[in-house]
C-alpha cells in the first residue's frame, strides 16, 4: 500500500511539472492573441471569412515577437538584461537556478557543473545519478531518479570513490532513465576511467 502511494504521488508530481507550464504557456498564448485579435481585424476583413485570418495573424504576430526576443537576448545588451533580471528577480523564486541549468544542459547550451550524468555506487548496485554538487571535503550531493520519472527519486551525500562520472550527455541520461534503463548499456560504456 505505500509502494502504491509512494508511486501514486510521484507520478501525480511529474505529471504536474509537465502539464502545469505547457498550461500555462498555452494561456500565456492566448492572452496574447485575444488582444491582438482586434489590432488585426482591419487586415483580416480583406480576407475569406473561412481562414480564420484574425486568429492566424495574431499568432503569426506572437511567434514574430518571441523570435525577435529571442533574437535579441543573443545580443551583449540582451544577455546584460537577462543578467540583470535573473540576478535580481528571478533567483529569488524557489527551484528557478536549478531549473534554468539544468533546461540549458538539456538543450545542449551549457556545460555546468550541476547535473552531471554519474553511475553511483549504492550496495551492490550502479545506479544512475546526477551530481547537484561538490562539498568542500571531496564528496558529491548526488541526486538519484526513479523510473521512469526522471525528475522524481532521491539525494544521497556520497564518497568521491563511489561516483564515477559519465562521457554521457545529460539528455542521453534522462533517456535511459526514463525507458526503465533502456540504454543503460551506452551508459556503462561511457563511464569515465578512475582517478585517485
Amino acid at each position: 500500500m505505500k509502494q502504491l502511494r509512494k508511486f501514486v504521488m510521484s507520478a501525480l508530481l511529474s505529471g504536474l511539472l509537465l502539464v502545469i507550464p505547457l498550461y500555462l504557456a498555452v494561456l500565456l498564448l492566448l492572452k496574447a492573441m485575444g488582444s491582438l485579435v482586434r489590432l488585426v481585424q482591419p487586415i483580416a476583413l480583406m480576407l475569406p471569412r473561412w481562414s480564420h485570418a484574425e486568429d492566424v495573424l495574431a499568432l503569426l504576430i506572437v511567434l514574430l515577437f518571441c523570435f525577435l526576443v529571442g533574437v535579441a537576448m543573443r545580443t551583449v545588451g540582451g544577455r546584460l538584461f537577462r543578467t540583470r533580471i535573473e540576478g535580481s528577480l528571478l533567483v529569488r523564486i524557489p527551484g528557478y537556478i536549478l531549473l534554468r541549468s539544468l533546461t540549458r544542459q538539456l538543450a545542449g547550451e551549457s556545460q555546468e557543473t550541476v547535473w552531471r550524468p554519474a553511475l553511483a555506487e549504492l550496495e551492490d548496485a550502479l545506479v544512475p545519478a546526477f551530481i547537484i554538487e561538490e562539498l568542500e571535503d571531496g564528496r558529491y550531493t548526488i541526486f538519484v531518479p526513479s523510473s521512469p520519472s526522471p525528475f522524481t527519486g532521491a539525494v544521497y551525500i556520497l564518497g568521491r570513490e563511489r561516483v564515477h562520472l559519465l562521457d554521457a550527455s545529460l539528455a542521453q541520461t534522462v533517456q535511459a532513465v526514463s525507458r526503465w534503463g533502456s540504454g543503460s548499456r551506452d551508459l556503462v560504456a561511457a563511464m569515465k576511467p578512475s582517478t585517485p
